[in-house]
């Protein structure tokens, strides 16, 4: 008996296991961690200032879209995070996804080129990708514009090691291999092995790469204020000079639409699960 309960705290590869009582004490303590400045900005928001008190006034202002005209910078600033959110997930669904899979069907000699790659640009400080991408960005100014959606091609770059690592994790999960054969002797085309058979299957890995590129995307500022482009930050720090209460109100209902987010894309991975199983 002793040592089947020696046993309990190890999981079958011999590697030893926390308890209940342990995880529970590690998720609280990470949600302390983070509720605590959640709650601290909530609480900032609903002061009445030198009055005393609290009351959800500003709260009721931004939901129900009662901002002056002094505030208009912040809507077009959230059209543009939306647009630019769009873009570099539509990028990272078109370029890096066929990209591993060619990868992990027919070179797999390169996969760890391809990794070095994708994990590059975490390595490297945005400033320093700035630098980098100013000329880039001039030409592409002349040719095609300046907007808006040209730093989606930015964001591309330093998403790639956070949505590498979410499909890449999905595509080891899965016999890729198999699944191809099998497809392409009933006569499907590759274009139908990647559409019907491949993607269903990743589809937790796509979300989750999908999920991470927007909250990059929504929290990035150094790149947007270096080109001189106006996103949902950047139009943070100009409203938090004249009102800071607004500006941390819009910042939690962001927090709370990506806590949303994440739910969802949790609640379709777990669906996904049990219709394979």
């Amino acid at each position: 008996m002793a040592a089947m309960s020696g046993m309990r705290g190890a999981s079958r590869t011999g590697v030893p296991t926390p308890s209940r009582l342990a995880r529970w004490g590690i998720l609280g303590t990470i949600g302390v961690l983070f509720a605590v400045p959640i709650v601290a900005m909530g609480e900032f928001t609903l002061r009445r200032g030198l009055e005393g008190g609290y009351d959800f006034s500003r709260w009721i202002t931004v939901l129900t879209f009662d901002l002056g005209p002094e505030y208009r910078v912040l809507g077009q600033a959230i059209g543009n995070s939306l647009v630019l959110a769009a873009a570099t997930v539509a990028l990272m669904l078109v370029l890096l996804v066929p990209t591993m899979i060619v990868v992990q069907l027919k070179l797999p000699q390169l996969r760890r080129v391809l990794e070095f790659v994708c994990l590059l640009p975490i390595s490297i400080p945005a400033i320093v990708l700035v630098v980098g991408l100013a000329p880039v960005y001039g030409v592409i100014s002349r040719a095609a514009g300046s907007g808006v959606w040209t730093l989606a091609l930015a964001y591309g770059i330093i998403v790639l090691p956070f949505a590498y690592r979410a499909v890449q994790s999905n595509l080891d999960a899965i016999d890729v291999t198999t699944l191809t054969e099998a497809a392409r002797s009933l006569g499907a085309s590759w274009p139908t092995v990647i559409a019907r058979v491949l993607l269903p299957n990743l589809r937790p890995g796509l979300l989750a790469g999908a999920f991470i590129s927007v909250a990059v995307v929504l929290g990035e500022f150094t790149i947007a204020s270096l080109l001189n482009r106006q996103n949902l930050q950047t139009a943070l720090v100009i409203v938090q000079k004249d009102d800071p209460f607004i500006a941390v109100i819009v910042t939690l209902i962001s927090l709370l639409v990506a806590v949303a987010l994440l739910l969802v894309i949790g609640a379709i991975g777990r669906g996904t699960t049990r219709r394979t199983s």
